[in-house]
């Protein structure tokens, strides 16, 4: 079995603030190593049911931030950026049995952690077809365009409530929950714990986890700075709306979706 990791920070219990997620910033080495430990959570339930080959895409900021040293034989990590649309789950491809989301968080234009975003800080939301989209929902399409199911996601109580709208089989895990600038976080051993057994619950069902896909993707972002929608537009299928800070675009796969948010967001 074959299984695929997608590796964030600022879904992990206790990372509160952007200054827990700057590479090199004083509160950052705590968030590095428990992003480490839930993304290690994950691997060792995978290899007990079965996984024999695993891949980890450490998919926040740098993409250098998980200590390799800490995984076994089985699992190989891709650091960095391989600037392509597949972003944060680079290097996937139909062949895996699976994908499992640590860290993740609640997109922009939520209330669910005060680190909320999609993909960059620059955007008051992203929709798609008319809901609020997240960096799982995005990268979850893009999963299923494989055949690729989306089996578990970890992070903020929002964000796992926002997972069960797509299916209500994909097992989720909130380590934490936001209440304005604040989180309510378990404990670190804690977390780790739930995210193990999640994550064995969710391969033992990984059939009953594929999402469905719609007819095609109307995508809006609305930008916090008006020329970056007026630089946007410029984007071949892109239109800019009148009040001069939202983009609109169709896309009529998840791959032309991730190409064109690849440009502009």
């Amino acid at each position: 079995m074959k299984i695929y990791i997608s590796a964030d920070i600022e879904g992990i219990t206790g990372v509160t603030c952007w200054e827990s997620t700057n590479l090199g910033d004083v509160e950052y080495a705590a968030a590095a190593k428990q992003m480490t430990a839930e993304t290690l959570a994950a691997c060792q339930a995978a290899i007990e049911m079965g996984a024999d080959e695993i891949v980890v895409k450490d998919a926040h900021d740098s993409g250098r931030n998980l200590d390799i040293t800490a995984f076994p034989k089985e699992v190989k990590v891709l650091r960095d950026w391989d600037n392509s649309p597949e972003s944060m789950i680079a290097g996937i491809d139909g062949t895996f049995d699976g994908i499992l989301f640590i860290g993740y968080h609640s997109g922009a234009g939520f209330n669910g952690s005060p680190l909320s975003h999609t993909m960059n800080r620059g955007n008051n939301y992203v929709k798609i077809n008319g809901e609020l989209a997240s960096e799982f929902l995005m990268h979850s399409y893009l999963a299923e365009s494989l055949g690729v199911p989306s089996l578990f996601v970890s992070g903020d109580k929002m964000l796992c409530e926002h997972v069960k709208k797509y299916n209500g089989n994909i097992e989720t895990v909130a380590v934490k929950e936001g209440f304005g600038s604040a989180t309510l976080n378990l404990s670190p051993a804690y977390a780790c714990d739930l995210i193990k057994e999640g994550v064995k619950k969710a391969i033992a069902k990984k059939d009953d986890c594929h999402l469905t896909m719609p007819n095609g993707f109307d995508v809006e972002i609305n930008f916090k700075d008006h020329y970056k929608a007026r630089r946007a537009s410029f984007f071949p299928g892109v239109t800019l709306l009148e009040d001069g800070y939202t983009v609109r675009y169709h896309a009529a796969t998840a791959r032309d979706m991730a190409i064109t948010r690849m440009f502009i967001l």
